[in-house]
């Protein structure tokens, strides 16, 4: 009887060793699903030394073994830890030597309320380094507002519980409403553009930025950069009022003042009317009585005039009196005056003749007549001196004049342009010169020269 495997019969049996299974398993898995995402929590992470790391990823159901090599791990913008929510793209793989199915991760990010809250961090690390939570820079809320206006949704809880507020506490105070929407994208830009059009209007002198409470990706729009600098530009203090008491944003951080909820806010910007009608009343009465005091003063001190006061006919004969004893005094100053300019006058006339012109300048004639006849008897005697020096300074002169001694029969030789020839070597033959004689010049030609 032959045995199974010998049977013609029975199929021929392909049989798998287990890599072979394992490497056909991964293929498959790798090949039939291309790069997806998955979101779970993170737990058993384990950093080995290599610079991979290893964790699984669970959700309520069900878990998975990933993996993430050192390369991407470089990329991660976070710490992963256990616990963390994240956003994985990954391939689905299987590791042979073990038989694991797992996943190889190409990306990790946090989810939820983890990514969330870490740009949350980051934005309040960032924006306090600029100084933008510094108290220093903060203003102070008016104690009476003219207007209040609330940045918020028109139809949401927040707005109906501050002006029930504002209602109990103090209503003559109006209130502008500017409607946005609260969440969601198109929330951050509706907000700033209510506080670019509350500044530009300048209808109020205190904003107030609320809505009611909610998740994180509930009050992101309250943790927007843009609302923040937004805030920070307002002109106009602002107050806000997001979420409920445990809940706090960006917005809280950079406001001029923060309040736990909206309700509180409301009781936080308005007066209490019943403390001022009290403080009313007491500056009523303070100043009743300051009036009645002032009228008892003035009542006083008008019966004391009245009793100093002269009937006006005795006040007028006395001014009468007054002015005659002026008008004396007057007069009699007028005469003294008088008396004492024409006695200056008499003698300025004295001296007026004694310093006359006319006897300046008979003196002076006779000065003059006297000095041209001095003049007219020194000049002969002088030009008869001069005469007697021109003279002597004359002959002198004859005495020492080259003339004189050409006059005996000496010449001067000169070349043409005015040089006197000293030796007969300064001139050459046929060269022109002039000879200067006593009376008159010969212009001559040399012909030869001795210089012995």
């Amino acid at each position: 009887m032959l045995a199974d495997h010998d049977d013609p019969i029975q199929p021929r049996r392909e049989i798998y060793s287990i890599a072979r299974l394992n490497r056909e398993a991964r293929a498959l898995l790798e090949g039939n699903f291309p790069l997806i995402w998955v979101e779970g929590e993170i737990s058993n992470l384990a950093r080995p030394a290599s610079g991979h790391i290893y964790f699984t990823l669970k959700d309520e159901q069900a878990q998975v073994r990933c993996a993430m090599f050192k390369m991407r791990r470089r990329l991660l913008g976070f710490q992963p830890e256990n616990g963390n929510a994240v956003l994985a793209r990954v391939r689905v793989s299987l590791y042979e030597a073990r038989g694991d199915y797992q996943l190889i991760v190409e990306h990790l990010e946090e989810a939820g309320d983890g990514r969330l809250r870490r740009q949350f961090e980051q934005l309040k690390l960032r924006l306090a380094a600029e100084g933008l939570f510094d108290t220093a820079r903060k203003r102070p809320l008016p104690g009476l507002p003219r207007c209040i206006g609330v940045i918020t949704s028109p139809s949401g809880a927040a707005i109906r519980d501050v002006l029930s507020v504002l209602q109990r506490r103090f209503p003559a105070i109006p209130v502008l409403i500017y409607p946005v929407p609260v969440q969601g994208s198109e929330a951050p830009p509706a907000i700033v553009d209510a506080l670019h059009t509350a500044a530009q209007r300048n209808e109020c002198d205190l904003l107030l930025l609320t809505r009611g409470g909610g998740s994180l990706e509930d009050l992101w729009a309250f943790n927007d950069e843009a609302v923040a600098r937004a805030i920070v530009d307002s002109p106009i203090p602002v107050v806000s009022a997001v979420g409920h008491e445990i809940d706090t944003t960006i917005a809280d951080f950079v406001a001029d003042v923060r309040a736990p909820t909206p309700s509180a806010a409301a009781e936080l910007i308005s007066p209490d009317r019943g403390e001022w009608l009290d403080t009313l009343r007491q500056w009523r009465s303070r100043l009743i009585r300051a009036i009645q005091s002032r009228l008892a003063r003035e009542q006083q001190h008008l019966r004391a005039v009245s009793r100093h006061l002269k009937h006006p006919g005795q006040r007028l004969q006395d001014q009468a009196q007054r002015l005659d004893e002026l008008e004396q005094r007057l007069s009699r100053a007028l005469r003294a005056r008088l008396r004492h300019n024409e006695a200056r006058l008499g003698a300025l006339t004295v001296r007026l003749h004694g310093q006359s012109p006319a006897r300046q300048l008979q003196a002076l004639q006779l000065r003059l007549a006297a000095s041209r006849q001095r003049l007219r008897a020194a000049m002969p005697q002088r030009l008869e001196q001069d005469r007697q020096r021109l003279g002597a300074l004359t002959r002198a002169l004859d005495t020492v004049s080259p003339l004189a001694t050409l006059s005996r029969g000496y010449a001067i030789v000169q070349r043409t342009d005015g040089q006197v020839i000293r030796k007969a070597g300064e001139v050459e033959v046929g060269k022109s010169v002039q000879v200067r004689l006593g009376e008159g010049r010969l212009d001559c030609r040399v012909e030869d020269i001795h210089e012995d």
